[in-house]
Parts: structure tokens; C-alpha cells; sequence
């Protein structure tokens, strides 16, 4: 497993391998749905977009706040076919999206002697803007090329990227990874947008480079919310045991990612030695529905405040409308991606968040 590669400034990244858990709730979607064929995995998926999120769907059929009645009709009799976004494991939100129709299609290709790039789907959700690249070469099959030197996986071949919105370059990372063994040649590309100031759509130019293909893929790709329906808390709690204060600054939930602001602090230090830095860079936030499920955690950035780690975190939002979450912090003995073991949790620190369609 890798671990978080923290540094000091805002650049503190989540680990790529996320774990694939709601298989058998996606079973029952599919029959309700009535598709066939969908492949079931158990294993990790190397992808370093994940997302968060409580429960967007009612469990029994599509009854939630961001569905409307007429819309919750529609998806029940006319099932949503052909988005690779539905077969993709680890990521509970971006399936979602699949499932739900709330991505959108398009074909923007550019190409370079006999490698051909085409962006076929995107989706967009105000904090996460995802995109499928569907790569074709005559030396490309199921999933692994050669560069020159050695054979090498598509998922590990992308080196460089960068992203500008509407003409700006964005500083923040792109998240990216494969679609999963059903679509071995096409990858999946995701960006943190602020939802302080996301725009319902945007143009953007995405600029690719792959290892051992001595050219510099430029294309631009439209993105347009698919969804207006986007819960907003600021809870504001502060839970205090011993030296330490855990807070929850701000909730977001989409049906595609939830997202949030925490803040672990040293209540009897002012600023932080090396020392204090390095004991809360070991505390994360794992976060819990009301039915006991832990959200799978997609990535994040946290940065120094004070006495304070400050951090932002996306997780992948779930099936199912929930009461509540709870956050509950711990310290990690390997990474986020750890199965934690009780001790771990900092259970003095625990904190409910209650969502106002709780009713």
C-alpha cells in the first residue's frame, strides 16, 4: 500500500488504491434496474479519484432529495445503458453517476501518428470533474504497450498532465486511473473543482503526455453540471479530549461526492513544533453513515493553520439516504487505505453530523 505523501504546504495527496465494497448493494440496484451482466470485483482499484458521500439514493428504489418524483419514475422504467461509468470499481459516486444518467456524452478526439485519444464521457458535480479517455495504438492490448524499452500499463504511463478552466491553469492535481479490466484501454481523469466558485459549466483543455510517445496531446473538453442538488452544512462543533480539539467546519453532499472541512488542533500550543506537526499528519477522518458503512476516501489536501491541520477531504458518496454521519478520527499505522483496527480510533474525538433530509 502507499501512503500519503505529505509535505508541509497544501499538497498532501491520498493514496491511488481504493477499496471496491458495495458490490452486492450494486447487485440489487441492477436487478431493480433490470440490466444483466455486470462484472462483480473484490480487489482494489488503482485510482486515484475516490469519492464520499452519505446516501443519495433510498436503498429500495429512487426516492432521495436530489431525485425528483418524475425523474425517480423515469430512471425506474427506462434503465441508463452504455456508460463505462457504471462498471467502474472503488469509486461508489462515479457509478452512481452511471447509473443515475447524470453523466454526458461526448467526442472530442485528437491524434498523433497512430495513437488516437477520444474523450468519450464526462461528468460534473460542482466538486468533482471526471472524464474518460479512450486510448487506441497498434501496439495498445487489454491495457499494456510497449515504450521503447519495456512494456508498460496505460494506468502508468501518464507522464504529464495539466488541466486550465475557461482559459486558467489550475494548480490543483489530476486524479486519474484505469476504467477497470472491462475497458482495459481507457482511463479515468478527475479534478477537484472549489465549490466556493464552480461554475455550472466550463470549457477546459486538458494537455496529456504518455510515456515513450514523444508528442504532447492537447484537447478540449465541455463540462456542464448534471446535477443542482448539493446538501451544505456548516456544523461548527468542536469535540475537545485531552490535548487535542476535532472539528467539522463544512459538509457537502452530492450524488456523486461528499465532501469535507476538518480541522485536528493542539489546544495547549500555539504554533507547532516538528514534533506536534508529525503527531497530527498521523491523524485522519474516516466517516461513517448511519447504517455503519464507512465511506470509501477518495483524496485530499491539508495544510498547516496555527495549532492546526486543516484538511479537505472528497469521498465517494453511497447509495441510500442517510440520518447522519459520523467522523470519526484515528491515528494511521499504515495508510488511509488500512483496514483500522479499534484501537486506532480516537473515540473521545468522535462527532455526529446530522443532514437536514433526515426527515
Amino acid at each position: 500500500m502507499e501512503e500519503f505523501n505529505f509535505k508541509k504546504d497544501l499538497n498532501m495527496e491520498m493514496s491511488p488504491l481504493v477499496r471496491s465494497r458495495l458490490d452486492e448493494t450494486y447487485a440489487l440496484l441492477s436487478q431493480q434496474a433490470q440490466r444483466t451482466g455486470r462484472r462483480k470485483s473484490s480487489r482494489s482499484r488503482r485510482l486515484a479519484l475516490t469519492t464520499t458521500a452519505a446516501g443519495i439514493l433510498a436503498a429500495g428504489l429512487f426516492i432521495s432529495p436530489f431525485v425528483s418524483p418524475a425523474m425517480a419514475s423515469s430512471l425506474k422504467n427506462i434503465p441508463v445503458i452504455g456508460s463505462i461509468f457504471t462498471t467502474i470499481q472503488g469509486d461508489t459516486g462515479l457509478r452512481i453517476a452511471g447509473e443515475l444518467g447524470l453523466t454526458s456524452t461526448v467526442n472530442r478526439t485528437v491524434s498523433y501518428e497512430d495513437v488516437n485519444l477520444e474523450v468519450t464521457e464526462t461528468l460534473y458535480d460542482g466538486h468533482r470533474a471526471a472524464f474518460l479517455l479512450n486510448v487506441t495504438a497498434p501496439n495498445l492490448e487489454n491495457g499494456t504497450y510497449n515504450n521503447g524499452k519495456k512494456n508498460i500499463r496505460l494506468s502508468q504511463a501518464v507522464s504529464n498532465i495539466s488541466l486550465s478552466i475557461d482559459g486558467k491553469q489550475q494548480n490543483g492535481k489530476v486524479f486519474y486511473g484505469s476504467a477497470g479490466e472491462a475497458h482495459p484501454n481507457t482511463l479515468v481523469f478527475e479534478a477537484v473543482i472549489d465549490p466556493q466558485a464552480a461554475p455550472n459549466s466550463f470549457d477546459s483543455t486538458v494537455t496529456i503526455t504518455l510515456d515513450g510517445i514523444d508528442h504532447e496531446f492537447t484537447v478540449d473538453i465541455p463540462f456542464k453540471k448534471t446535477t443542482d442538488q448539493t446538501v451544505e452544512l456548516s456544523p461548527g462543533a468542536v469535540t475537545v479530549s485531552d490535548d487535542l480539539a476535532f472539528s467539522v467546519s463544512k459538509v457537502w453532499v452530492t450524488p456523486i461526492t461528499t465532501r469535507l472541512t476538518t480541522s485536528i488542533a493542539l489546544t495547549d500550543a500555539a504554533t507547532l513544533t516538528s514534533k506536534e506537526e508529525k503527531r497530527l499528519l498521523k491523524i485522519r477522518v474516516a466517516i461513517f453513515d448511519d447504517q455503519g458503512r464507512r465511506l470509501t476516501p477518495l483524496n485530499g489536501e491539508g495544510v498547516i493553520e496555527g495549532n492546526s491541520l486543516v484538511f479537505d477531504y472528497r469521498y465517494a458518496s453511497q447509495l441510500g439516504t442517510s440520518k447522519y454521519f459520523i467522523a470519526k478520527p484515528f491515528v494511521v499505522k499504515d495508510s488511509f487505505e488500512e483496514d483500522v483496527e479499534e484501537d486506532q480510533y480516537l473515540k473521545e474525538l468522535e462527532t455526529k453530523i446530522e443532514l437536514p433530509f433526515a426527515n
